[in-house]
């Protein structure tokens, strides 16, 4: 993102549009199944699915039945409500230990899929724990710019004790563009009607990308068009890192990506 560029949160009308908008990216997907059921079968490696703000693993029922189904082996993060508590402190306690769990059981190192602020904290935990973690796929997640750019901002101190004013200069947002140790994929609209676009895009590199897609915010967890992307992203083997390519059966809603 260009330095000194205003980041404002989402235009009102995106926001009331939020639930009809995810209804019907839902009913999509439903529709979309003889296509989501030819893509790649998966080679088994763990995939940890983290919730957005103040949302559950119930939230990520749908998303995390759709990999089971192609072959992972899924993981819901077994923390409660994410309310943002997770995190605190210097280590990270919480979410490194379930990463930990996770590839001690299996042996191999976990993909981390996060929806919201589950992406913030995913990307957080592939800083501090780079060898734990295969890649990070990040789904309208704020992870840098502007914390008070979303339309969540009140309810979002009054759950947590937060205050948005003492984040805006916080290692997490003033850092967080930054590129990860490990390939990274961030999922973001510019129709999303809760957090402004502007902060869930990364700087890239050769195994960074940003994405954009045509969805609602709460679209993300039922979207046909971002669960494509994210079940082409887990596909790739292990170390053959590439770009996602934008082509095939949902191509009218990608974009190109945009100048950081």
């Amino acid at each position: 993102m260009k330095p000194n560029k205003v980041i404002l949160s989402p235009a009102p009308f995106l926001t009331l549009a939020e639930a009809g908008r995810s209804a019907l990216e839902l009913a999509t997907l439903a529709l979309s199944y003889p296509i989501m059921s030819n893509l790649p079968r998966g080679d088994g490696h763990p995939v940890l699915v983290l919730p957005g703000f103040a949302t559950n693993d119930k939230m990520t029922v749908v998303l995390r039945k759709f990999l089971s189904r192609l072959g992972y082996s899924v993981n819901a993060w077994d923390l409660g409500w994410n309310l943002d508590q997770h995190t605190t402190g210097e280590n990270g306690e919480h979410i490194a230990r379930r990463i930990a769990e996770i590839c001690q059981e299996t042996g191999r190192k976990v993909t981390l899929v996060g929806w919201s602020l589950g992406g913030v904290i995913a990307r957080e935990a592939a800083r501090k724990d780079p060898d734990d973690v295969r890649q990070v796929v990040t789904l309208g997640s704020p992870f840098t710019g502007n914390p008070g750019a979303t339309n969540l901002n009140s309810l979002y101190e009054l759950l947590t004790g937060n205050r948005i004013a003492d984040m805006r200069h916080h290692a997490r947002y003033a850092q967080g563009h930054k590129v990860l140790p490990v390939p990274s994929s961030a999922v973001y609209s510019r129709t999303d009607g809760i957090t402004a676009w502007q902060n869930c895009i990364s700087e890239t590199d050769a195994q960074t990308e940003n994405v954009e897609v045509v969805s609602s915010h709460f679209g993300f967890i039922a979207n046909p068009a971002v669960f494509y992307i994210v079940a082409d992203r887990l596909a790739q083997a292990e170390g053959t890192w590439l770009p996602f390519d934008r082509q095939g059966p949902f191509k009218a809603f990608y974009r190109a990506p945009p100048d950081v």
